[in-house]
């Protein structure tokens, strides 16, 4: 009796042991999920088995967020900008491939570096939110790489509960009261749960950011939610729930522009910086900013400490510290460059055969019919200011990254 007893437990055993990892890959999931794609997305053959359509939305695709206002508005090109990131149970969640929480920490670290390169003079600090509580995981602060650190050391972070919304944004608030009035103040949240644990009324959370001029904006990965909804309403921000991947990252850069600033929130004043000289030392010396020894820096023009990068301020004077390139980068979102037109096949006029700036060669009308392009798109645009002809390649180029057109700088020149 002593053996059968021995061997039922043994048994009882064994199927427990099957139950707890057959439970830890249904938490996981399995391996080959993560490299599952949807390649059906990308593909789509029309009625008649062309993948002609394909080709044309993928170059519509490219060119979609070139479409903006260009008029001459007033920008706010000193920004403060709070990121908060949604780290509860509903990050885990693999509609979004790896996950959730992994996709969005990926996207998260290029939204910074975008953001630094087209706001230079801006700053950024970080907010993690789980369990119900809030945590700030770097400061308010110029140089990209302390927030991508911090984010990093976040990628191995359990998830846990869920997110507290208000706790965040009054967190993020405290901090944002205190910026200078010529700069703008910005909250940017990426949420993946529908619910959120608030400690207290957060209908008095979003009248206190309406008051003191705190735009709030939201990405949702799951579905639309009615707070958020109106809480980017009232502080006049933006609200967008993702399809996809590719939408969630266009979702995130249609934030990094600079927003309008309207004349009664803030008045025009004169801004104290200083432009720094670079010092390269024979021997090491401790800077002001990190207090470590470093043979290269810069000099402050007020109380000559020593720094590391720029743009920054000053940790000893508190003077805000910039080079002329970091000014011409901000510059150029307040006079942006005209959106080019694109050249139709029946326009006669159409005379160069090659790009303006690349010098790559146009389709041509025959070879369209032989099936290289959609019929439907020339694959030529237009500056109505010069009138050159570019590709589309150098048509995202010129508005995406040197936000200045060859054709115009050549005739001035």
């Amino acid at each position: 009796m002593s053996k059968q007893h021995k061997q039922k437990n043994l048994t009882e055993e064994f199927i427990d042991v099957d139950d707890e990892i057959q439970t830890n890959t249904q938490q996981t999931g399995y391996a080959w999920e993560e490299e599952y794609k949807r390649s059906w997305d990308v593909l789509q053959e029309d009625e008649d088995g062309s993948l002609k359509r394909t080709v044309e939305n993928l170059q519509q695709r490219k060119r979609k967020r070139l479409f903006r206002d260009t008029a001459t508005i007033r920008r706010g090109i000193i920004r403060h900008m709070f990121l908060i990131i949604d780290l509860s149970e509903a990050m885990m969640e693999k509609d979004l491939r790896p996950s959730r929480l992994d996709l969005t920490l990926s996207y998260a670290e290029q939204f910074i570096l975008e953001y630094f390169d087209q706001n230079p003079i801006s700053q950024l600090a970080i907010i993690v939110t789980k369990g119900g509580y809030a945590e700030k995981i770097s400061d308010l602060t110029g140089n990209p790489m302390d927030n991508i650190r911090a984010l990093k050391n976040k990628k191995n972070t359990d998830t846990d509960g869920e997110p507290s919304l208000q706790n965040s944004l009054e967190m993020a608030r405290s901090t944002l009261i205190h910026v200078p009035s010529h700069g703008s103040r910005e909250i940017l949240i990426i949420m993946g749960s529908l619910t959120t644990c608030d400690p207290g009324d957060i209908y008095d959370t979003i009248d206190n950011l309406v008051n003191e001029n705190i735009r709030v904006s939201v990405v949702g990965l799951a579905a639309e939610v009615q707070i958020c909804k109106l809480m980017c309403k009232k502080t006049k921000g933006t609200y967008g729930v993702v399809l996809n991947e590719a939408h969630f990252k266009d979702l995130l850069f249609e934030i990094i522009p600079p927003p309008p600033v309207s004349n009664t929130q803030n008045k025009a004043e004169l801004v104290i910086m200083g432009f720094p000289s670079s010092v390269s030392d024979s021997s090491p010396s401790l800077c002001a900013c990190h207090s470590k020894p470093t043979i290269g820096g810069y000099i402050c023009a007020r109380c000559h400490s020593k720094i590391c990068d720029l743009p920054t301020d000053c940790p000893v004077c508190e003077l805000t510290l910039v080079s002329s390139p970091h000014l011409a980068r901000s510059y150029h979102h307040l006079f942006p460059i005209n959106n080019f037109v694109e050249v139709p096949w029946n326009n006669n006029s159409v005379s160069p055969t090659h790009c303006f700036s690349c010098q790559i060669p146009f389709p041509s009308f025959l070879g369209v019919r032989g099936g290289a392009v959609p019929i439907e798109t020339s694959g030529r645009y237009k500056c109505n200011r010069c009138q050159q002809h570019f590709c589309i390649d150098c048509d995202v180029f010129v508005h995406e990254v040197i936000h200045n057109c060859p054709g115009c700088l050549a005739a001035i020149h």
